[in-house]
């Protein structure tokens, strides 16, 4: 009787020795691939592209896909559009998809996707948008210090406003309208993603390194400059500037709604800010790019916002505003469409083969002027 319970002793022993062994096998064998993560020095973000990535009628993505030699596709099925990348170079494009929910979303995945280091790269947002006439004409190309959300607001119809309110849209927590005099410092509560500042020397570097580019200018934009008679800035060539933007997923139009945007964004940035470019996106890609930062995956101090004219946020004198939205929408499209999207790749473009030149520098400390 022992020498059965000792034999099935013995061999229990051996079959679980076996079965430990096997395991510790397949844990060895299950470890992840070791391969370290692509650092990526520059990510270029774009918003749209309007039918193939190359060879078609361009959008904002295709310039930069062809000028910077993005031959590398990397499968991104959990966003809006695949990754393209130079590996040789670093240098990255997305293309979000338009309006604050899918920029978001689309920076905050690539973020947390683990075949890429952002620890040292720079974001540059490069798209059209709106431009205030007050400030710049189509074609322009300005560099922003200041991101307003124009979509975190209360509103009450404007058939049902007060007699002595100014507008039926303000402040979150604020329970009227803000007098003008007034700005974010007297809101009742803290900012909470109505406004960011970006590193406001890296935004001067890359205007000085850029302000004397010669922007490419076509006939039908000198015709609409032409009905802008009251807008010295809007009547120039285009021209690089600094100007700050407002981002909401509305597309808003006309005079009423500009004189808005200003005050939205002067109140906001405490008066330091003034408004320039209409776009819907550069909040969100600023809130998800803030999230990466606080766990090391982003640097929020690497961003760049540049906005080019592709038509006036308001309409000319003599039309109204939805006489001219119409005629804007039509078969013409924006008259300083193309322009914009050059001087979005011309102008932007020179900041980022900058940044390549000097990576032995500019890896360890962003640019300042």
């Amino acid at each position: 009787m022992f020498s059965i319970n000792l034999q099935k002793l013995v061999s229990s022993a051996i079959f679980s020795f076996a079965i430990l062994g096997l395991a510790a096998c397949t844990v060895d064998n299950s470890e992840p691939n070791s391969t370290a993560p692509i650092a990526v020095k520059v990510v270029v973000v774009t918003m749209f592209e309007i039918g193939e990535d190359e060879g078609d009628k361009p959008g904002e993505f295709q310039l930069w896909k062809a000028g910077q030699k993005l031959s590398t596709k990397f499968d991104f099925p959990h966003s809006h559009h695949d990754i393209y990348m130079n590996t040789d170079t670093g240098v990255m494009g997305i293309v979000t998809g338009m309006g604050t929910a899918k920029a978001t979303a689309a920076i905050m995945a690539l973020g947390l996707d683990p075949r890429f280091d952002f620890s040292k790269a720079y974001w540059l947002v490069a798209g059209i948008a709106g431009f205030d006439p007050a400030d710049a004409s189509i074609g322009s190309a300005a560099w922003a210090t200041w991101l307003v959300d124009g979509d975190l607001a209360h509103q009450i119809d404007a058939r049902e406003i007060p007699e002595e309110w100014s507008t039926g849209y303000f402040p979150l927590f604020a329970t009227a309208p803000y007098p003008d005099s007034k700005h974010a410092s007297d809101t009742p509560h803290n900012p909470n993603g109505e406004v960011y500042q970006l590193n406001p020397g890296l935004t001067e570097w890359a205007f000085s390194l850029t302000k004397d580019i010669q922007l490419t200018d076509y006939p039908a934009m000198a015709e609409l400059r032409e009905k802008y008679s009251s807008f010295a800035n809007a009547q120039r060539k285009p021209f690089v500037l600094k100007g700050d933007q407002l981002a909401a997923s509305t597309f808003w139009h006309g005079k009423r709604l500009n004189k808005w945007a200003n005050d939205w964004t002067k109140y906001w940035t405490n008066g330091e800010g003034n408004f320039v470019s209409s776009g819907m996106e550069d909040t969100g890609t600023m809130q998800a790019i803030e999230y990466l930062h606080r766990i090391g995956k982003a640097d929020r101090d690497r961003v760049m916002v540049l906005r080019t004219g592709s038509n006036y946020s308001m309409q000319p004198e003599g039309l109204s505003a939805a006489e001219n939205l119409a005629m804007e929408s039509g078969e013409a499209g924006f008259a300083g469409m193309r322009s914009a999207l050059e001087s979005a790749y011309t102008v932007g473009s020179t900041v980022v083969e900058a940044l390549l030149d000097d990576w032995h520098i500019y890896s360890q400390t962003p640019p300042s002027p």
